[in-house]
């Protein structure tokens, strides 16, 4: 079998050249963005070998061609930076974890993600689609095609809610018994472990509501429950803590906070507080927002009238 090496600007593809296909066995490199050629040397690239990307630290956004037909078996696994992989919108041929530990994934798009015309839909399904694999935990909808179709956002919707409704501390008695974690370590504390699963819900919520389409009104108030019940000030504080500390300087959750009413005047300072001598801009953003919004709202509240 002949091998074929394409260099890139901070690496190089192997090619295995197949009679009538060509199939890219290993990339080897650095690169942070990398695009698959759709044809070496005449031949179409069909298929992703497996491990072909395996653990490759860099990369940070990855596009497939039309071309492609097959990812085998852990293609991309442990690509712990990838943020954006473009696949084709066509039925494909699906390895067993090909994004296993791709947790920074966000969005997998289906279209051309250079083009700026792309609809609220596909953008939606983009984000959705990659929660899939490393939120929802639901290989089954791991679906090119029908990403963002009606049906498909039901069932996304479905997998989501049976996520929310379980129990904070399920499934933490079976992994101790299973010996999942080392004796001692704080995953094996029932609070941190409460924790990481209502941060777990907080995500899977707020992703749905900024990415809000066929979101029925009945489960939007229901995550807008979930994410008021654990914000600044609560007895829990999930929501203040995953945009604190894993979005601090993005501008748009601190909206979403806003948007959300999570934000009052009552917590604002305690907010401040939490964000220290970080985060500036954010912080002048909230303090702009107190000053030109919450409070007048407040005293709005605070006024009544005799009729």
């Amino acid at each position: 079998m002949q091998i074929q090496e394409i260099e890139t600007p901070n690496g190089r593809f192997l090619f295995a050249m197949e009679k009538e296909y060509v199939m890219l066995t290993e990339y080897r490199g650095k690169d942070i963005a990398v695009s698959l050629p759709d044809f070496v040397t005449d031949k179409p690239v069909t298929v992703v070998g497996k491990k072909a990307f395996l653990g490759c630290k860099d990369l940070r956004e990855l596009f497939l061609p039309d071309t492609i037909t097959t990812i085998q078996d852990w293609a991309f696994a442990c690509c712990s930076n990838l943020e954006v992989i473009r696949l084709p919108k066509k039925e494909l041929s699906i390895g067993q974890g090909i994004l296993k530990d791709c947790n920074r994934l966000e969005k997998i798009c289906t279209e051309q993600v250079d083009s700026g015309q792309k609809s609220i839909l596909e953008q939606d399904a983009a984000y959705l689609l990659a929660a899939t694999m490393n939120k929802l935990d639901a290989f089954y909808l791991f679906d090119t095609m029908a990403a963002g179709s009606m049906s498909w956002l039901e069932q996304w919707d479905s997998r989501m809610l049976f996520l929310m409704e379980q129990e904070d501390a399920e499934g933490f008695s079976k992994m101790l018994l299973c010996g999942e974690e080392d004796y001692g370590s704080r995953e094996n504390n029932l609070d941190y472990y409460i924790e990481q699963k209502r941060r777990t819900k907080v995500r899977l919520a707020m992703l749905r509501l900024l990415h809000d389409t066929g979101l029925r009104q009945d489960i939007r108030q229901t995550l807008l429950t979930y994410i008021r019940a654990h914000k600044k000030g609560e007895a829990s504080e999930e929501t203040w803590k995953v945009v604190l500390e894993e979005h601090g300087d993005e501008k748009p959750y601190y909206q979403f906070l806003i948007d959300t009413e999570c934000i009052t005047q009552k917590n604002f300072d305690a907010m401040l507080e939490d964000m220290g001598d970080y985060h500036t801009e954010m912080k002048a953003f909230l303090m702009h927002y107190q000053s030109t919004k919450l409070e007048k709202n407040n005293v709005f509240d605070s006024l009544t009238f005799d009729l």
